[in-house]
């Protein structure tokens, strides 16, 4: 038996207090001995919300769910102790319930199979109910719990693992439902509320502030979704519940936390409900959902790479891939390019970028921004579908057989590189005479952390295939300038900056 956890939180209240300003105790204009008048200023806030009334009025569309996995498929499933899982982001389910992750579903053992326990909530009078994809992904059975006690089993409209967003659907009508809201106009330091089934415990109440807005998850697959960061006390059982803001209007799903525990840590998450009811109006229609592509790799944007891009700022997001035939290779974008704003909107950071696409549908057209060669440029590019399997990776490794035929001679930034063998260019998934391998670093190289491995593709938007075009693509360089470097490391491609001289003497 699994022993119960007591969590105790501490906490602090901070009220409001006015400030006041005081001028001099004495001045020409103030008689000796008298008091000096403090000046009043109007406080920034005033009192504390009363959440009661809201509560009364939205509870009722807040239902428990119960997704059951029978035993013939538990049997198969593998799962360790929860001490055990090192994640840093854990799903909010119940004890006795493993967290789940992006990569599959994850129940615990025993006789009569795996329960999950989550939170969701009624979207229409008809029985239409929005929850996590996670909360319900590989269940059996789905059993919807009402604030009346009521159960129903649900059917499984449709689940989309990418927002995390699944639809179920009761046979009841007459029922509450909640309204949704504008997550488009929340602030940083706005009042929201929770309400779920931490640990079980039905129809919980939290409330805190909104922490910030448009935020990425680097821990898990979700790059579509930018993230609802509050301080709302959240624990698991609240997956899929709704956040509200003041008007009883839903802003958000509530998803992930994050925590090195598992609890609450001051740190939780949720989908935008314009997200989320993008992602239902599509299972609705569809049973999944589809989003649009440009067919690019991107990478954020350092000080050292603006400067050698010549960038105003570190907006925006770099290209440093693209997939061949794509929307974006056929609109003439290539690599290099900086992508500033998709129609008119800012992309601010590389993570902008792929909710502002994803949220488009196939076909779409779309204007980007694009920083080229010192100056902005307008393209015009038509969305296809989103293929995730696009996404390819392989081994950096060279096999001994391989035996590079020729090796750069030392340059200006620290590294020598060997030519690639044409069986080494199949493993990485390169072209034919595309890339050279570096074998050596030193001085601004290994400054930059670049290693022995990494296959150097080109310098700035000059391609190298061989060790030869790379020592001419260097031969010009001079102390203090920054290059920019596209390297190909563990599947992926992206930009290095590079600045010549930087770590020349380091031991």
């Amino acid at each position: 038996m699994t022993p119960l956890r007591t969590i105790a939180v501490l906490g602090m209240l901070a009220l409001p207090i006015a400030c006041t300003a005081q001028t001099s105790s004495t001045s020409a204009s103030t008689p000796t001995g008298a008091a000096a008048v403090p000046v009043q200023t109007a406080p920034i806030v005033t009192g504390l919300p009363d959440f009661t009334g809201l509560v009364e009025q939205v509870g009722p569309a807040v239902v428990n769910i119960s997704a059951e996995v029978a035993e013939r498929r538990q049997a198969r499933m593998e799962v360790p102790d929860e001490e055990d899982l090192p994640e840093i982001f854990r799903r909010m389910l119940p004890p006795g319930a493993m967290p789940r992750t992006p990569g599959g579903p994850q129940m615990p053992q025993g006789p009569r199979g795996g329960v999950s326990m989550g939170t969701g909530f009624l979207i229409s009078n008809d029985g239409y109910v929005l929850t996590n994809h996670h909360v319900v992904d590989g269940a059996d059975e789905v059993t919807i719990k009402l604030s009346d006690r009521r159960e129903f089993k649900a059917k499984v409209v449709g689940s989309d693992q990418a927002s995390d967003i699944a639809l179920l659907k009761i046979a009841a009508t007459g029922l509450p439902a909640l309204r949704t809201g504008d997550s488009s106009k929340l602030r940083p330091g706005e009042w929201v509320v929770a309400i779920g089934s931490p640990f079980g415990l039905d129809q919980s109440v939290t409330a805190g502030v909104v922490s910030a807005v448009g935020r990425a998850n680097p821990y898990a697959d979700q790059r579509y979704v930018p993230f609802i960061q509050t301080d709302v006390a959240i624990n698991r059982g609240n997956s899929g519940g709704p956040l509200l803001n003041t008007r009883g209007e839903v802003v958000g799903v509530n998803s992930q936390i994050f925590s090195n525990s598992g609890g609450y840590m001051g740190v939780s998450f949720a989908i935008p409900i314009d997200v989320a009811m993008n992602s239902v109006s599509q299972l609705k229609a569809t049973g999944k959902v589809s989003r649009g592509q440009l067919g690019v790799s991107i990478q954020q944007i350092d000080s050292d790479q603006a400067r050698a891009l010549g960038l105003p700022d570190g907006g925006g997001a770099l290209v440093a891939d693209l997939v061949a035939g794509s929307p974006a290779a056929r609109a003439g974008i290539e690599r290099m390019d900086v992508i500033r704003a998709v129609n008119g909107r800012a992309v601010n950071v590389a993570s902008d970028l792929p909710p502002m696409i994803g949220s488009m549908p196939p076909g779409s057209k779309v204007k980007l921004t694009i920083w080229r060669d010192g100056k902005p440029r307008e393209f015009t590019v038509t969305l296809s579908e989103l293929n995730e399997s696009l996404a390819s990776g392989g081994s950096d490794l060279p096999t001994p057989d391989d035996a590079p035929a020729a090796t750069s001679r030392s340059n200006v930034l620290g590294l020598v590189a060997q030519d690639l063998a044409p069986a080494e260019r199949q493993r990485l998934g390169l072209e034919a005479g595309e890339g050279v391998r570096i074998a050596r670093v030193d001085g601004a190289a290994a400054a930059a952390q670049l290693q022995p491995g990494d296959v150097i593709l080109s310098v700035g938007r000059a391609s190298v295939g061989n060790v030869a075009a790379l020592d001419r693509s260097l031969a010009g360089i001079k102390d203090g300038q920054t290059v920019m470097l596209l390297v190909h490391r563990g599947g992926r491609t992206q930009f290095v900056a590079v600045t010549a001289g930087e770590g020349r003497g380091a031991g």
